[in-house]
């Protein structure tokens, strides 16, 4: 099968979901001209707001592709939960495998039915100061490997201006109506990478070209040159703690000169856009859009 049907529940979602969001939100949607007619292909999109899934839900769910996104298999039990997963055709994460291929099987096995798979490759809302989407996980490129299968690069950016990111619910300002700024990009090019070992050297790199392409999709999206050096939270903690230590030891410590970033405020997360978008949004008069399930918070 090369393209499903949206279904019943997915519909049931859009109906629910597609009010709301003409109410609150404009659209400004680029580039779904390369999001595939046929067959089944990966989608990487950047994550800077809890509202990201209904955000890029919406916009692809006007294609006429609808995404499935990765979800812990925990939640695909009894009950009315479970029941929306299953008929909503979301994929189980098997997070407890110790095979890493395994725990993504589901993923391999939807790609190859025709689906559309969503990734989150950072895993969690980014911890960048500006944003910027952070260093991947390497589920995304294990299920490209496997399956060859076109991987697209989709950039978000609006969403955290009406919820940011780690926020709580009296920072969510709904007014005035934001807009949702949705990019996707051409084919990641991993031509390279297929017939090699999945070795965690190939992994990371192919990892990289992904991110790369998505970060260069924001960067357009946003209008402006995204930093050189992808941020990488652990690295930034533990630098952050070292600095505390010296602090606390030796008086004050000297910046470090070979970061290419400052880390200032590393250990913290951030609960607000680091700037404004500076370009008006063109609204979009398309409408509708699913509700989108809650995403697989480590998309490993």
């Amino acid at each position: 099968m090369s393209r499903r049907k949206i279904g019943f529940w997915y519909r049931l979602a859009a109906v629910i979901a597609k009010p709301l969001l003409i109410t609150f939100f404009q659209r400004d949607w680029r580039g779904t001209e390369n999001i595939p007619a046929e067959g089944g292909f990966i989608v990487a999109v950047n994550h800077n707001s809890y509202l990201d899934p209904l955000s890029y839900a919406h916009y692809q769910y006007n294609t006429g592709r609808v995404p499935r996104f990765l979800a812990k298999n925990s939640l695909f039990g009894s009950g009315f939960v479970g029941a929306v997963m299953r008929g909503t055709g979301q994929i189980p994460v098997y997070r407890e495998s110790t095979d890493a291929v395994g725990a993504f099987r589901a993923a391999v096995d939807a790609v190859g039915r025709g689906e559309c798979v969503a990734f989150y490759p950072e895993g969690t809302l980014t911890r960048d100061p500006d944003l910027w989407p952070m260093e991947g996980k390497t589920g995304a490129a294990r299920v490209a490997l496997l399956t060859k299968a076109p991987v697209i690069p989709v950039a978000q950016w609006g969403a955290h201006e009406a919820v940011p990111p780690y926020a709580t619910s009296r920072r969510v300002r709904l007014f005035p109506r934001k807009t949702l700024r949705v990019q996707a990009g051409p084919p990641v090019d991993l031509d390279r990478f297929y017939g090699q070992e999945p070795t965690s050297e190939v992994l990371r790199a192919v990892t990289d070209a992904i991110m790369d392409a998505v970060t260069a999709q924001l960067a357009d999206l946003r209008g402006e040159p995204a930093p050189a050096e992808r941020y990488n939270p652990r690295k930034a903690a533990a630098r952050a703690k070292r600095r505390a230590g010296l602090r606390s030891g030796a008086g004050p410590a000297r910046p470090d000169a070979g970061s290419a970033r400052s880390d200032a405020g590393a250990a913290r997360s951030d609960a607000g856009p680091a700037r404004s978008d500076a370009g008006a949004a063109r609204p979009q008069t398309a409408a509708g859009g699913p509700a989108a399930p809650a995403t697989e918070g480590e998309n490993a």
